[in-house]
C-alpha cells in the first residue's frame, strides 16, 4: 500500500527536525492536480508512482527539495506544467533538481555504443553537478523495478540489464546500497526466474536452521559484551539473493555447498568500540586467517566504513561479523544521501571526493578516442574491489584489486607515471608486475628518459592509469607522422606562390580539420603525414576560408542574420487565426507564451496595438482575464494556415568554439527550419549564448528540434525564450 504525503513528511521530520512541510505538502498537491487524469500501466493513479518515488528518498535520509523534486520529476515530461511554473511555485533548487531528472529520462543507455558512451557521460555531468539529481533517478528507477511486471517482456528485460550493469553499480559507488540490494534482486528475478525462485526456494527451507545458528552467536556475542562493559547492538544479518547467485557462480558450487550464509553486524558506540568489540570478537570465536578487513582506518572510495572479520562461529560454521559506529552504519546504508553538504553550506570531505571521482570519469573521455574504451573502463571504475595502499608520506590511495606500481604512480600524478622505472614496496625493488596488497607502502623510482611501452596496457588496471598510457601511445606513435605532415604542408604553401605563409599560420585550424573530417589540427596533420590527405588541397581550403572567424560568436555574427524582426506599430500584421468566424484582423503573437499552429489559443484586445494571441493556459492571459474578462476573445486558427511560419525565440548554451555553429545550423537546417535572427554572446566558463529566432510550424515540430539540438554533446542546454527572457 503506498505512503500517504503525511506519512512521507513526519518521517522526513524524523532525521530532519526542521523540515519545511509546506513545501512538502505543497509539491504534493501540485503534482496530484497535474497528473489528476493519468493511469500507470498497472492501471493505478499515477500520483503513486511520484509518491513512492519521495519516500524511497525519504528511506534513505534525503533532504527535503530532493524530496519535493521526486515528487514532481514527471510533472514537466508527462504534463503541460513548465520549467517556469516549478520555478515561481518551489524555487530554483527545486527546479534545477526536477529538470536535470527530466533530462536524464530521455537518456537511453541500452544503444549503440558512441550513443551510450554520449549518454553515460550526459549522466556523469548531472551528477557532477549536482550528486541529487541521480539519487532521484535511482528512486525512480527502483519504483520502476518494483512495477516491472507490467511491461511487454522485451522492455522488462531491457530495463533490467540497464538496472543491473549501470544503475546497481552507480549505487554501489555511491554507497547507496539500500537500494544496491534491492536493484540486483529484482533484476535477478527478472533476468533470471528460474534460479532467483531456486535460491529463495532454498533460503526458505534452510531458513529455521539459519535463524537459530544466528541467535545463538548474537546472544552469546551480546552476553560477553555486557559482561565486558561494552555497549553495542547486536543484530542478525541476511544476505540477499543476488550476491547469494553471485557467489555460486564465482565459487562454481551449488547452495548447498556454500560455507558463509550467517552473518552479524555490530553497531558500536564510537570508533574506539568497535576496536574493543572486535578483541571480544575473537576471544569468544576463533578467527579464520586472512579474512580481517579494516575499512574504518582505510574507507572505501564509496566512504563505506566497518571493521570485517570473519570466525568460526558456535556450530563451528564460517560466521561473518562486521563492526561500526551507528553514523557509519548509516552511510553504508544511505551512501551520499545521508550528507548534509548541500542543506547547510559545510565542507563534507567525502561529498567532494565523490564529485572528484565523478570529474576524474568525465575527464576520461578526454582521453579516450572510442567510445567502447570509455565504457570498458567505466566499468572497471564501478565493479571492481579495492586494495588501500600508503605513499611514503603517509596517505592512503585506494587502487582496483590487482593494481600494480603504474597505477599507483598514475594516481600520484601523470607525469610520475609517465617516468616510471621501478618500485620499492615495503622498502624492497618490486617489477612493475607485482600486485600490490592493502596495507603496502609504495615508493616510485622514476628517470627523465623513463616512458610508458605497450606492454604497461597488460600490466595497468585502474581506469585512470589505462587512458593516460593510451592517450601517450597514440599521440607517441602519430608524433612523427605529424612532423611529416608539417612539413609537407610548408612544402606545400611554397609550391603555391601565391599563398602567404602568414595566412596558414593563422587559419582556422578546428574548421579546417572538420572540414577534412578530423578532430583538430594535428589529426590533420597526421593524416597529411600517413598520405591520407592531400598537402594542397589544405592550403587551397584555407586560402578560400581565409577570413574565417575565431569562435562560435564570430562564427554567428558572420554567417546568421543578426537585424532584429521588425517590432512596434508597423509590425502589426494579419495572423493566420479567426475570431468568431472573422479573419484578417490585426494581431500579434505574445512573447511570453509563444504560441504556434496547434496550440489552443485565446485573444487580448490591446489598447491600440491590435489583438495579442496567447496560449489559452498562458499566466499572463490569465492575469488580464481576471481584471478585465471584456477584453479577452476565443481564437482559433485559420483552417487553411495551419502550416504558417511563425517566429519563436529559443537560447542555446553551448561551448564557445569553432565548428559547433555548423553543428547547430545544420540540425536546423535539416529540419526545413529558416533561422530569421540571430545573436551569440560569450559567458563565463568558455560558454557561449546563442539566441535564435527561428520560422517554425508547430509545436511538435519545435520541441522536436529543442530535443536534437540538445543531443549534441557540445550543447549545455536548449529552452524556449518568453519576452523577458525567462
Amino acid at each position: 500500500m503506498a505512503r500517504t504525503i503525511e506519512q512521507i513528511v513526519e518521517q522526513v521530520a524524523g532525521y530532519w527536525p526542521r523540515v519545511n512541510r509546506d513545501l512538502l505538502v505543497g509539491a504534493y498537491e501540485f503534482a496530484a492536480e497535474a497528473h489528476a487524469d493519468q493511469k500507470r500501466l498497472s492501471g493505478a493513479p499515477y500520483i503513486i508512482h511520484p509518491l513512492e518515488v519521495a519516500g524511497i528518498l525519504a528511506d534513505i535520509e534525503s533532504d527535503e527539495c530532493s524530496i519535493a523534486a521526486g515528487l514532481l520529476h514527471d510533472t514537466v515530461e508527462d504534463t503541460d506544467i513548465t520549467m517556469e511554473d516549478i520555478e515561481e511555485r518551489f524555487g530554483t533548487t527545486v527546479a534545477e533538481l526536477v529538470d536535470g531528472v527530466t533530462k536524464l529520462r530521455k537518456l537511453d543507455f541500452a544503444s549503440r555504443q558512441e550513443e551510450q558512451a554520449r549518454n553515460l557521460r550526459k549522466m556523469l555531468l548531472a551528477m557532477a553537478t549536482d550528486l541529487r539529481v541521480l539519487l532521484i533517478k535511482l528512486a525512480d528507477r527502483l519504483h520502476n523495478m518494483r512495477t516491472l511486471g507490467h511491461l511487454p517482456p522485451e522492455k522488462r528485460k531491457r530495463t533490467a540489464e540497464e538496472t543491473l550493469h549501470i544503475f546497481a553499480p552507480l549505487c554501489h559507488r555511491l554507497g547507496i546500497q539500500t537500494i544496491r540490494v534491492e536493484m540486483e534482486d529484482l533484476a535477478l528475478f527478472h533476468l533470471e526466474p528460474e534460479a532467483y525462485k531456486r535460491i529463495a526456494r532454498q533460503l526458505g527451507r534452510t531458513r529455521q536452521q539459519r535463524e537459530a545458528g544466528v541467535e545463538r552467536a548474537r546472544a552469546q556475542l551480546e552476553q560477553q559484551l555486557k559482561r565486558d562493559g561494552i555497549e553495542a547492538q547486536v543484530a542478525g544479518r541476511a544476505k540477499h539473493l543476488y550476491s547469494i547467485h553471485q557467489k555460486m557462480l564465482k565459487q562454481n558450487v551449488d547452495f548447498s555447498q556454500l560455507q558463509d550464509l550467517n552473518a552479524l553486524r555490530v553497531i558500536a558506540r564510537s570508533v574506539p568500540d568497535c576496536y574493543a568489540v572486535l578483541g571480544v570478537v575473537h576471544d569468544v570465536w576463533r578467527p579464520i586467517p586472512d579474512t580481517f578487513a579494516d575499512y574504518i582506518a582505510m574507507p572505501k572510495s564509496n566512504q563505506y566504513q566497518s571493521l570485517h572479520t570473519k570466525v568460526f562461529g558456535p556450530d563451528h560454521s564460517p560466521l561473518e561479523v562486521q563492526i561500526r559506529t551507528e553514523e557509519m552504519h548509516r552511510t553504508a546504508e544511505y551512501g551520499m544521501a545521508s550528507h548534509w553538504r548541500y542543506k547547510e553550506d559545510e565542507s563534507d570531505s567525502r561529498f567532494d571526493e565523490q564529485v572528484t571521482w565523478l570529474r576524474q570519469l568525465l575527464e576520461l573521455q578526454t582521453d579516450l578516442s572510442e567510445s567502447h574504451e570509455f565504457l570498458e573502463l567505466l566499468q572497471i571504475d564501478l565493479f571492481r574491489d579495492q586494495v588501500f595502499v600508503f605513499t611514503p608520506d603517509g596517505m592512503v590511495i585506494d587502487l582496483p584489486a590487482g593494481a600494480g606500481p603504474l597505477d599507483f604512480a598514475y594516481r600520484v600524478h601523470t607525469e610520475v607515471g609517465h617516468r616510471c622505472v621501478g618500485a620499492e614496496v615495503n622498502g624492497q625493488r618490486v617489477a612493475l608486475d607485482y600486485q600490490l596488497k592493502t596495507g603496502d607502502m609504495v615508493k616510485i623510482i622514476t628517470s627523465p628518459s623513463g616512458e610508458p611501452r605497450h606492454d604497461w596496457l597488460r600490466l595497468v588496471q585502474s581506469s585512470h592509469a589505462k587512458a593516460k598510457v593510451r592517450r601517450f601511445l597514440r599521440e607517441k606513435s602519430r608524433q612523427e607522422n605529424i612532423t611529416v605532415g608539417t612539413e609537407r604542408l610548408s612544402g606545400a604553401t611554397d609550391r603555391l606562390l601565391a599563398v602567404d605563409r602568414e595566412l596558414v599560420k593563422k587559419a582556422d585550424w578546428p574548421e579546417v580539420a572538420d572540414h577534412f573530417s578530423y578532430e583538430d589540427r594535428d589529426s590533420l596533420l597526421a593524416a597529411i603525414g600517413y598520405g591520407m590527405v592531400d598537402a594542397e588541397k589544405v592550403v587551397e581550403y584555407i586560402v578560400q576560408e581565409s577570413s574565417g572567424p575565431e569562435s562560435l560568436v564570430e562564427e554567428a555574427q558572420r554567417r546568421l542574420p543578426t537585424e532584429a524582426l521588425e517590432e512596434g506599430p508597423d509590425a502589426r500584421r494579419s495572423l493566420p487565426v479567426s475570431a468568431g468566424g472573422v479573419d484578417g484582423f490585426h494581431s500579434r503573437l505574445s512573447k511570453c507564451c509563444n504560441p504556434l499552429p496547434g496550440d489552443r489559443i485565446r485573444g487580448y484586445i490591446t489598447r491600440g496595438s491590435g489583438l495579442a494571441i496567447h496560449r489559452a493556459e498562458c499566466k499572463n492571459l490569465r492575469y488580464r482575464e481576471q481584471r478585465e474578462p471584456e477584453r479577452i476573445v476565443e481564437l482559433s486558427w485559420s483552417a487553411d494556415q495551419q502550416d504558417a511560419m511563425l517566429p519563436q525565440e529559443i537560447e542555446i548554451i553551448a561551448l564557445d568554439r569553432p565548428g559547433v555553429l555548423s553543428h547547430l545550423t545544420a540540425i536546423i537546417s535539416d529540419a526545413g527550419v529558416n533561422i530569421a535572427r540571430a545573436e551569440a554572446v560569450p559567458t563565463a566558463s568558455h560558454l557561449a549564448r546563442v539566441s535564435l529566432t527561428l520560422e517554425i510550424n508547430s509545436r511538435s515540430a519545435l520541441e522536436h528540434l529543442m530535443a536534437r539540438l540538445q543531443q549534441l554533446i557540445d550543447v549545455v542546454n536548449v529552452r524556449l525564450l518568453s519576452r523577458d527572457g525567462q
